[in-house]
């Protein structure tokens, strides 16, 4: 299934990952057999002009669109028939189509099935909320970076778009359920057998606390969690792929739901933080 010399292979729990210090579309091309993955989890650079180690995040829009094609490709080679691809995008207050963009481009070799927002952070007024159980104020929890505009408002959403190759993927709903807030609907719903109900295309997940720069060696990750719910939603994976591991999320992720990993990254400091990650975990 995997070919060639990785730069390193990290086993946990009966799971590898494997890295490959290389640019994802040749290395895709070189190391993967066509409808070898199941799951693919990434976040590929925004073109926002963020500071990456090895990575130009600065190119003429059409470019970085071109790119991304044929990255979308590389992607479907790879990807098996009933696989998932969870890609998470986000904007800038400036320029709110970068997301809409991207998806646009995939929309040429995939289906998009489904549409998650990704709620970093979330106010709710306890007059909106009525008279729920345990909340008994107002509520304002997540990562909340304010930016200085009278135009824009602060962002607290990023998309994750699921593709599929037609649009017809089954998922374990249920794997990443939420319990009922009414009791009552469990047995008087039909689709109600148990405290679990589907959580809907809203997640809710905060940014690990971060003390200081130094401990982040990365510019722009996300979560564990993320990865992990996407996973956890498509469900019987056997290999997850991220085209750009970075620090290892997606890796860390797939391990601890025991699924081997495989990902690409052209930076070598990022990979050397993603091994350290899984070999400290």
């Amino acid at each position: 299934m995997l070919q060639g010399v990785p730069y390193l292979v990290v086993e946990r729990s009966g799971c590898t990952a494997t890295f490959y210090l290389q640019d994802c579309i040749a290395g895709m091309q070189e190391h993967l057999a066509e409808g070898s993955v199941n799951v693919v989890v990434t976040s590929p650079p925004y073109n926002i002009g963020v500071k990456y180690g090895s990575y130009v995040d600065s190119l003429p829009r059409e470019k970085y669109l071109e790119w991304l094609d044929h990255v979308g490709m590389a992607i479907k080679r790879v990807l098996a028939d009933n696989g998932s691809f969870f890609l998470n995008v986000g904007n800038k207050p400036k320029d709110q189509w970068i997301a809409w963009d991207v998806a646009a481009v995939m929309r040429k070799h995939f289906v998009l099935q489904n549409v998650m927002h990704w709620v970093k952070s979330i106010a709710i007024s306890k007059s909106d909320v009525g008279n729920y159980q345990n909340i008994s104020g107002d509520i304002a929890v997540g990562h909340f970076k304010p930016i200085v505009s009278d135009r824009f408002l602060n962002d607290c959403h990023e998309y994750i778009f699921h593709f599929t190759k037609k649009g017809d993927v089954r998922l374990d709903k249920l794997a990443i359920g939420i319990p009922y807030q009414d009791k009552t609907n469990i047995g008087r719903w039909k689709s109600a057998v148990a405290d679990r109900r589907d959580r809907g295309n809203t997640w809710f997940i905060p940014y690990e606390t971060i003390q200081s720069k130094s401990s982040r060696p990365h510019p722009a990750t996300f979560p564990e969690r993320l990865p992990e719910m996407c996973i956890k939603l498509h469900g019987g994976a056997k290999l997850v792929l991220d085209p750009f591991a970075g620090i290892g999320s997606t890796a860390a992720a797939a391990i601890r739901s025991g699924v081997s990993f495989v990902g690409f990254d052209i930076d070598r400091g990022y990979l050397e933080s993603a091994i350290a990650r899984l070999q400290g975990s």
